[in-house]
């Protein structure tokens, strides 16, 4: 059965920083890309970062550029990191981890249809 679970969620003050964890279990095949995105209240979710299979490429939402780090980990399981430095209020959301097979190994991208899908952990962002 295939899981994805993230962790790391919490309340942190503007200008600080927090470490989302996303472990995903129970594939055959390990060349899925791996992505965050997450959900404000009374927002459409949106795309925040995605890393490919291979990890030479990573693409941000500009709005986290320079701010956000997303990584992975290749091994008996597939982990995905998103490290959040200086955090502001507008980080505020729900945020989903996904990962989509890959057969390429260098995509970046989800498409919401053949993905998995994390449960969300909240990220609240206080001044």
């Amino acid at each position: 059965q295939v899981r994805l679970v993230e962790s790391g969620g919490g309340l942190v003050k503007a200008g600080g920083s927090l470490r989302l964890s996303c472990t995903l279990s129970g594939i055959t095949d390990d060349r899925h890309a791996m992505a965050w995105f997450r959900q404000a209240p009374g927002k459409e979710r949106e795309f925040v970062a995605g890393i490919s299979w291979n990890r030479a490429r990573s693409d941000y939402n500009d709005s986290v550029k320079g701010r956000f780090t997303i990584s992975r980990a290749n091994h008996d399981n597939l982990i995905s990191f998103l490290q959040m430095n200086s955090l502001i209020i507008e980080d505020t959301a729900v945020y989903f981890c996904a990962a989509q097979y890959d057969r390429t190994g260098w995509s970046t991208q989800i498409s919401s249809e053949d993905a998995y899908w994390g449960q969300g952990t909240q990220v609240t962002v206080f001044s």
